[in-house]
């Protein structure tokens, strides 16, 4: 049986009035009215009149103090209303519809608007529940408050902000994050990811505030939206949809996918994997739930996208095929790389990452970058336990794959990447290989120590799977504590993009 839910957030929607406040509003209008009706007898046309009969001036009093409660009862709502701190109202307008039946428009970047409103009266919300760490709540929104202002003065004072917050934290367990400290927390969470060797323009991601979507087909719509938003013709822009978040009285959507495009693996009557091995597993459990193959399957069958809520359960969406794109591999020299039909998808977005900001936890926040080669080219085709690609190259090219010390491997692997960084940048699709990419990342980490900020940074992440010793990422160490905000990888959320489940909310 499902518990009733606080459906709003105090600094987000405006609440109807509890009960009584709504009869205190009811209530004055009708005693005021009384009140005049019953002074008229002693009024006169346009002068005041008033009778000196004992009982007509007692009468008149009653009625002047009917008139003057009824008053008095809808001034301290007013009061109500304008003795609290101003709170931002998301959305100052209806979202565009889009052609799609019973799916908000995407607003995309900068499409929702905070304005400021005139401060609400709020009713009082039940009070958190005991499994909430209060204090920790408190202390990671006020150590991400402070961070907000100490990187933009321009905010003015934090005092009234940090009183809100923790007012509200005190009531609820968690609070509403404003547009602007969402998109600077999410920017923070991208700079400060250790496993991120593309940090360099952090400040460029561009954030779709979607916390108003927790229904399952409107994620995976806007899921879909920012696949076509973020691949722009090709020139790929960083960017993140942050959905609902998680708090004390209801649960978040999660996106069991770990990207948002993945390819098929089914298993062949031999026991070798068609398409890709690492969703063997995960793709058996969505045929057992009802997906369907294509009737020839093929090597990199798109699978279908899960998006799971409390009220809907796991629910699996077909991506549209304009919102997948893909690159066809070609070598710059080799006529017969093409023949073997590979291809890969152009956005990588990682979807099953949580996003926690200053005590605020988005389970549901895909995120982007653009591809470096090696992603591709040395692990997703190259790996063994993958799409193992190397020998079938290396066979191709006559290499003696007899003695390891022919070093056919490293051959074959740097062909592999060379169609890679060949055929993205032939079809208009941005990428980066790993040598640049290693040289922007000293540079984001000068920028950072100039800043007077520490820069965490996973070695066995940063340097890259291919030619390692010859990057600059590869001669140092780095400062591996980590930083919030940040993205942050849960065991069942891995559990759930490796094996199909179990369902988080059951």
């Amino acid at each position: 049986m499902k518990t009733q839910r606080q459906e709003f957030c105090p600094a987000h929607t405006t609440p109807a009035d509890p009960p009584a406040t709504k009869n205190r509003r009811l209530l004055a209008l009708p005693l005021a009215v009384v009140g005049l009706a019953v002074a008229g007898p002693g009024a006169v046309d346009l002068g005041w009149y008033v009778p000196t009969g004992r009982a007509t001036v007692v009468l008149l009093g009653l009625s002047l103090a009917i008139f003057f409660l009824g008053v008095r009862i809808r001034a301290r709502h007013s009061v109500a209303v304008h003795a609290g701190e101003q709170l931002l109202q998301i959305g100052d307008r209806p979202w565009r519809k889009t052609r799609q039946v019973g799916r908000p428009g995407s607003p995309g970047p900068g499409r929702i608007r905070a304005t400021r409103r005139h401060p609400v009266s709020q009713p009082a919300p039940e009070r958190s529940p005991a499994n909430v760490d209060i204090e920790a709540v408190r202390a990671e929104a006020a150590a991400f408050l402070e961070l907000f202002r100490a990187e933009n003065p321009q905010a003015g004072s934090i005092g009234p902000r940090v009183a809100a917050v923790m007012r509200e934290i005190d009531l609820t367990g968690t609070y509403w994050h404003t547009p602007e400290e969402l998109a600077f927390g999410a920017r923070v969470a991208w700079r400060n990811n250790s496993r991120c060797i593309g940090r360099l323009y952090w400040r460029s991601l561009q954030v779709r505030d979607l916390r108003t979507v927790s229904n399952a087909g409107e994620v995976a719509g806007h899921c879909f939206d920012h696949l076509r938003a973020a691949h722009n013709g090709g020139k790929i822009r960083p960017m993140i949809s942050v959905f609902a978040p998680e708090t004390p009285y209801r649960s978040a959507p999660r996106i069991w996918s770990e990207q948002l495009v993945r390819y098929a693996g089914y298993e062949q009557p031999d026991g070798r994997v068609l398409g890709d091995p690492r969703y063997l597993t995960y793709t058996t459990e969505l045929i057992k739930r009802g997906w369907q193959p294509p009737e020839r399957p093929g090597a990199f069958d798109v699978l279908p996208l899960v998006v799971e809520t409390v009220e809907d359960g796991p629910r699996m969406f077909q991506l549209p095929e304009e919102a997948v794109h893909e690159v066809p591999l070609e070598h710059p020299e080799l006529p017969w790389f093409a023949d073997l039909g590979i291809r890969w998808h152009a956005v990588p977005v990682i979807s099953n990452f949580r996003l926690v900001i200053g005590g605020v936890s988005y389970p549901a926040a895909p995120f982007n970058g653009w591809y470096m080669g090696t992603e591709i080219g040395a692990r997703n085709l190259g790996d063994g336990d993958r799409y193992a690609l190397v020998p079938e190259v290396a066979e191709q090219l006559g290499l003696d794959t007899s003695d390891e010390a022919t070093l056919w491997r490293d051959r074959a692997l740097v062909e592999i990447n060379r169609a890679v960084l060949h055929s993205f940048k032939a079809n208009g699709v941005t990428i980066s290989d790993h040598h640049t990419e290693s040289h922007r990342f000293l540079i984001h980490l000068e920028r950072e120590e100039r800043a007077g900020r520490r820069c965490p940074a996973d070695w066995s992440w940063i340097v890259p799977p291919m030619s390692g010793s010859q990057t600059p990422v590869f001669h140092r160490y780095y400062d591996t504590e980590d930083r919030v905000p940040n993205f942050f990888a849960d065991d069942d959320a891995v559990r759930r993009g490796l094996q199909g489940g179990p369902p988080a909310f059951r």
